[in-house]
């Protein structure tokens, strides 16, 4: 997928809502606090966020992802790390987070190839 814009400005990489009466949500956060991502979109994927899992009332595993820091700490940092996560997402197990925590997942054979031609033809148009 190709980039729609090629603003060079960021500002929708990220704010900080500072009305919110739940921020801080997420304590240590060390830069800018981004709250473009108050809902983690990885919460369905396997990510290294230091998550917990727990079941539900339904008994469905879920993720408790209160003590990740990862989406919010800085808001190019942030847009960065989802970005990467989404390139290649892999759906959750639904087991525990392993240690070392997962690693970011690897093209299938093919696409890598794929994504830097696509990559290659924007910066040419």
């Amino acid at each position: 997928m190709e980039p729609k814009d090629t603003t060079l400005n960021e500002a929708f990489k990220g704010f900080t809502n500072r009305d919110c009466p739940f921020l801080p949500c997420h304590p240590g956060v060390k830069r800018g606090f981004n709250c473009l991502f108050c809902y983690c979109p990885l919460i369905a994927y396997e990510c290294p966020g230091p998550y917990r899992t727990y079941t539900d009332r339904n008994g469905l595993v879920r993720k408790d992802c209160s003590s990740c820091t990862l989406p919010h700490d800085g808001y190019l940092q942030s847009w960065n790390f989802i970005q990467k996560w989404l390139e290649y997402p892999q759906p959750w197990s639904g087991r525990p987070q392993t240690e070392p925590p997962t690693p970011r997942p690897r093209p299938a054979d093919g696409a890598a190839e794929a994504v830097a031609e696509a990559h290659r033809r924007h910066r040419e148009a």
